[in-house]
């Protein structure tokens, strides 16, 4: 294998853009020079496209094993391609088994053969029945614990209590693992008007309010301290939880949080009755309330985007009957995490400051930052090409994932992805993978 480069007017250096060719061979960075390079020959010219460290989507569930009807680790990862994205971390609940033991990560593992278009980590899950099994599944080398504070939507992956999270952050925060958790305190007070209009989104929305998002994330803040343990808060979607976030984050606790592309492009006045490929849990809310989480990632409160692909074949989602109450919560989006994103963020960051929320920041919490998400010499050799201003419409026919349902689907967005390299390896070009299986498994050492 020979020394290859990729040139640009705009690639994302040590936190500016600036006129470069990357060198890179066996899949490592060899040099960075400034400026044009000698010759063009080995050389893929971008001009004047952006070139920056691959994306890193830390929120992902791939449904494999058991459920690949789903998704699935071939499909998904070449969705992720297709959006730039060359790492992703699986969630543990969606497969079958679910991952609550080492010997079900050894299960996804070896599902996984033939089918890493990119790079895949993985987490661990903490239910009330396996906090003797996590000491175990942490050495097996996942890269965090989730957690759920109400049902998952998932029979085998039940929600934990207080007093099971008292049990398992000790054991957690010994290891330094992050512990993710999904934030949401349920009742049985808010389904009245769902129960009567099950395809209105006002009634879907009314039933998982705010104040759920709220006390849950108050809850982990307290126990944070207490046990010293790290939490990062998944897919908030309640502005009103963002100062609790604040201000733990100034008490110097081990907080981190992220936000979902489709809280900050998509706001409840816009979703129609009955269009339940917008179900999501916590849901989508008013643009006010969206407008705050676009805020908290310019002043840092939160700290990545991430897409929770949650993805589901069109029985489950209840395409036809359009019924919120049954539908599958969860969206389609791993595809569109750099569009979607920088689509509704390009008039309040600039990308200097965009770039991060999708590569270094997410990085640093996985704890791969020696090796991915920035373009330094003897780092992996992952990269996306793309137009930030560019604009187009998603096509169904140019969807990846296994289900073409999605939001996202005939929305224009901004931020067209020309070429994703993966370990060096051109992976998508030209809405096409180019080359298969050039990923390989992220795991904690």
């Amino acid at each position: 294998m020979t020394e290859q480069g990729i040139y640009s007017q705009r690639c994302y250096i040590n936190g500016s853009l600036q006129e470069a060719t990357i060198y890179f061979e066996k899949g490592i960075i060899t040099q960075i020079k400034k400026g044009l390079p000698d010759t063009f020959y080995g050389i893929y010219n971008a001009a004047h496209k952006v070139l920056m460290p691959g994306i890193i989507d830390a929120h992902v569930h791939v449904n494999e094993p058991g459920r690949t009807g789903w998704e699935g680790f071939n499909t998904a990862t070449q969705a992720a391609a297709a959006g730039g994205v060359t790492t992703i971390v699986d969630m543990p609940l969606n497969a079958s088994p679910v991952t609550t033991t080492a010997k079900a990560l050894e299960e996804k593992l070896a599902a996984t053969t033939g089918k890493l278009n990119v790079n895949v980590g993985f987490y661990g899950g903490v239910v009330p029945q396996n906090i003797q099994h996590l000491e175990t599944l942490i050495k097996a080398g996942v890269l965090g614990i989730k957690a759920f504070l109400t049902h998952s939507g998932i029979d085998e992956f039940p929600n934990v209590s207080k007093e099971d999270l008292e049990k398992a952050m000790p054991i957690i925060s010994k290891y330094k693992v992050p512990l993710l958790v999904h934030c949401e305190l349920s009742d049985n007070n808010h389904h009245k008007a769902l129960d009567q209009e099950p395809t209105s989104y006002e009634a879907y929305l009314q039933s998982r309010p705010k104040v759920w998002e709220n006390n849950a994330v108050e809850l982990m803040i307290r126990l944070c301290k207490k046990y010293n343990c790290p939490v990062h808060i998944v897919h908030v979607s309640s502005a009103e939880a963002l100062p609790l976030i604040k201000k733990a984050k100034e008490e110097k606790l081990l907080i981190t949080a992220e936000t979902a592309p489709h809280y900050l492009l998509f706001s409840a006045e816009e979703i129609n009755d009955g269009a339940t490929s917008f179900k999501c849990a916590p849901p989508i809310r008013e643009r006010e309330n969206n407008e705050l989480l676009k805020d908290a990632l310019v002043d840092g409160t939160l700290d990545f985007i991430a897409t929770d692909h949650s993805p589901a074949p069109p029985n489950l989602k209840e395409i036809e009957s359009g019924n919120f109450s049954k539908a599958w919560g969860g969206i389609a989006g791993l595809q569109f995490l750099l569009s979607a994103s920088w689509s509704s963020l390009k008039d309040t960051l600039s990308l200097e400051k965009f770039i991060p929320l999708l590569t270094e920041h997410p990085a640093k919490f996985l704890g791969i930052h020696q090796q991915k998400g920035f373009i330094k010499k003897g780092f992996d050799a992952d990269f996306v090409v793309w137009h930030p201003e560019e604009k187009f419409t998603v096509k169904k026919a140019e969807v990846f994932h296994k289900h073409k349902i999605s939001p996202y689907i005939d929305r224009p967005l901004f931020g067209t992805v020309h070429q994703t390299y993966v370990a060096g390896q051109l992976v998508y070009h030209q809405k096409k993978i180019i080359n298969k299986n050039c990923g390989s498994w992220l795991l904690r050492k």
